[in-house]
């Protein structure tokens, strides 16, 4: 069974249905053929950010956005500290290091473990 895609438009209308008419969110969901949980959830996400909800069309947030970006941008900073000290350390040694590598003490020869 494929999964079913639903409109901006028709997730509004359910949200209104809920919100502004007053109807049950069990009563709607089998009204309008769709889990409960699943209008729970577009009502929540309506009642966060009524502006930006439901963007669609692979369509994401300006929040969602920057946050893939610095995810990215993480991504490029740990590849290029690993490529820079590659000649130093074992690159599976630098894979495996904990998160608070920066952390530790600077003293001259000095390599955590």
């Amino acid at each position: 069974m494929q999964r079913r895609k639903f409109s901006r438009e028709f997730k509004l209308e359910a949200v209104r249905l809920v919100r502004e008419r007053g109807v049950a969110v069990a009563q709607a969901a089998r009204d309008l053929d769709v889990h409960e949980n699943v209008l729970r959830k577009w009502v929540k996400e309506f009642a966060a950010d009524p502006g930006h909800a439901f963007p669609g069309h692979g369509q994401m947030k300006p929040e969602q956005l920057e946050i893939d970006r610095l995810r990215r941008e993480g991504l490029d900073m740990r590849f290029g500290f690993i490529a820079k000290h590659r000649g130093i350390w074992p690159v599976a040694w630098m894979c495996r290091a904990p998160k608070d590598f920066l952390a530790v003490s600077r003293e001259a020869g000095s390599m955590p473990g």
